[in-house]
């Protein structure tokens, strides 16, 4: 199967959880998050509960390239405020080491927001800084920046905002995009039909590059292109419609690197990988 599809799958009761869980609902790529994301600090992962989860991942037959842990989502690397910036900046850098320490090469991560206090330019600049200090402590894990819907403040909303951070970034080998369909969507980038979506992936291309692209999330939209509304609805029922997850299963761009399920109703997800898997021709 070129295509690897699976979901953000709980770890709850222990990240060897994380695997038993993906494994329950047909996947072979999965995400996850390796420490509680509504907390700053999180206890240090044991070495036992390094080795089972390497061991275990192995004996179920998943490829740690095709694992994306999600960071917590009070990070802010954009932050103005500089309190909050050194939690942001402590807590990227634990789960970069997590992620080391596991053996998983990527870790996916939402830009940062400027909060009005300083300029888009500034927070995108200061985004970059932060992934660098945190690639110069940790040893192979890539930071995979995800495209936001331009909620609020929020920045990577536009593929020029990517490239920019990226433009920031000193190890070009250790950044990378992970595309969340519903954010571009929302965005105002209209990919769910033939002509946007080439449009689109070619401004990808132009843009950022086809070499950083390292992962999906695969959701459908709840409200309509442009709306900058981050809103996932089930697959083939929201404004993306199907016709779009059937030209994405047929593009090669998108073979070899994890897809990952986030929509809001998880017991549809073991179906939804299954249709999608039809959906291959």
């Amino acid at each position: 199967m070129a295509k690897h599809i699976g979901a953000h799958v709980s770890a709850s009761g222990g990240i060897c959880n994380a695997i038993l869980n993906a494994e329950a609902i047909g996947a072979n790529a999965f995400a996850l998050f390796t420490r509680n994301q509504r907390s700053w600090t999180s206890k240090p992962l044991a070495a036992d509960e390094i080795a089972a989860f390497k061991a275990l991942l192995a004996e179920r037959g998943f490829e740690p390239r095709f694992v994306l842990p999600h960071d917590s989502y009070l990070i802010n690397l954009g932050c103005p405020d500089e309190e909050n910036l050194l939690k942001s900046r402590n807590a990227f850098l634990d789960e970069m080491t997590r992620c080391d320490q596991l053996g998983l090469p990527m870790l996916n991560f939402h830009p940062g927001s400027h909060l009005n206090k300083i300029s888009e330019e500034q927070c995108l600049d200061q985004i970059a800084e932060e992934i660098n200090l945190a690639l110069s402590k940790t040893v192979q894990v890539c930071a995979v920046i995800e495209n936001t819907a331009g909620q609020g403040t929020n920045l990577g909303h536009t593929f020029a905002q990517i490239a920019r951070i990226i433009s920031g970034v000193n190890d070009k080998s250790r950044v990378g995009v992970c595309i969340d369909t519903c954010h571009t969507f929302a965005a105002g980038y209209d990919i769910s039909n033939e002509m946007g979506y080439a449009f689109t992936f070619d401004e990808f291309d132009r843009l950022i590059g086809r070499q950083y692209l390292r992962a999906v999330h695969l959701n459908d939209c709840k409200k309509g292109c442009g709306s900058r509304v981050d809103r996932h609805e089930s697959l083939g029922d929201g404004a993306l419609g199907q016709h779009f997850f059937e030209m994405l299963m047929n593009d090669s761009r998108f073979d070899d690197i994890p897809i990952i399920l986030e929509p809001p109703d998880p017991t549809r997800w073991p179906q939804e990988i299954q249709w999608l898997r039809s959906l291959e021709r």
